[in-house]
């Protein structure tokens, strides 16, 4: 064997040593979790669990919890979010990227402000100010809550989308004669998706996941299942609080697939355009 290729066997086994690994360190604690989802017991140093439980299962699906509601409203929620947050995001990454007006740092601070401010006095001030607005205790006033706090992070990745894509295309496309509202939906957007998706999917998993802005501006009347799940954390019953984890992880699951679905679709349709 020569060295080269001797050193090109080492490189291949170091990469699928470090894919292992990199495998080990994602889907080792969501097994746990899964587990821990049917356990009663599982003292340590013991390898296995000592008593299997289906007390996790029951509280998820017993008379006394409404999970289909809980879940429903989480999605919708986080849907909502994910669609508003997209939005704003590409229409205030496309003002900071192609347009200099009076008063466009103070824009981009404005935006970037969750960024700076600590999230507990940041969610504090949100419900003071929906208390006086009357969003407080509302689903509406949730999703706007959770809008500001993904805002900064959409904004960011739609900025830097939008300056990379330029702007001759959309020049290219208003020569040929093409409205805005053609080239928006042909040109843009198609240009802008895979980082529209993106954008979405970072706004769905944050709003998916908030548990103290949603508790104050929620008022305790908005149930999600960050909401519900959070004091099984807090008070160390694993079992449960392991259940309702493996709901959530499924639910992201299914939703980034979705996401992933579409933004396939959209990669083939370009495919397929440029092929003519």
């Amino acid at each position: 064997m020569s060295p080269r290729r001797g050193r090109g066997l080492s490189g291949k086994a170091a990469a699928r040593a470090l894919v292992a690994l990199q495998a080990l360190c994602v889907l080792g604690p969501v097994a746990i979790i899964v587990v821990w989802a049917f356990t009663a017991s599982w003292p340590w140093p013991s390898l296995l669990p000592e008593t299997l439980s289906a007390r996790g299962v029951e509280e998820l699906f017993g008379p006394a919890q409404r999970l289909t509601d809980v879940l429903g409203t989480s999605v919708g929620i986080a849907l909502a979010t994910a669609v508003l947050t997209t939005t704003v995001a590409a229409l205030a990454g496309r003002a900071l990227s192609r347009y200099r007006f009076a008063g466009r740092e103070v824009f981009r601070f404005a935006v970037l402000t969750p960024f700076l401010i600590p999230a507990t006095v940041f969610a504090m001030g949100v419900q003071v100010a929906f208390i006086r607005a009357g969003l407080a205790g509302t689903v509406a006033g949730v999703v706007v809550s959770h809008v500001i706090v993904a805002l900064p992070y959409a904004s960011l990745i739609m900025v830097d989308a939008m300056e990379a894509a330029g702007s001759r295309l959309e020049e290219q496309a208003r020569l040929c004669g093409a409205g805005s509202a053609r080239t928006w939906a042909t040109v843009i957007l198609p240009v802008l998706a895979p980082s529209l998706l993106s954008a979405a999917s970072m706004s769905y998993i944050l709003s998916f996941s908030q548990y103290f802005i949603t508790l104050l501006v929620g008022a305790g009347k908005v149930k999600t299942l960050a909401l519900v799940m959070f004091p099984y954390l807090a008070g160390g019953d694993r079992t449960i609080a392991s259940a309702y984890g493996v709901v959530f992880l499924a639910a992201t699951l299914i939703v980034f697939l979705l996401f992933e679905v579409l933004l396939r679709k959209q990669a083939s349709r370009e495919i397929d355009y440029f092929n003519g």
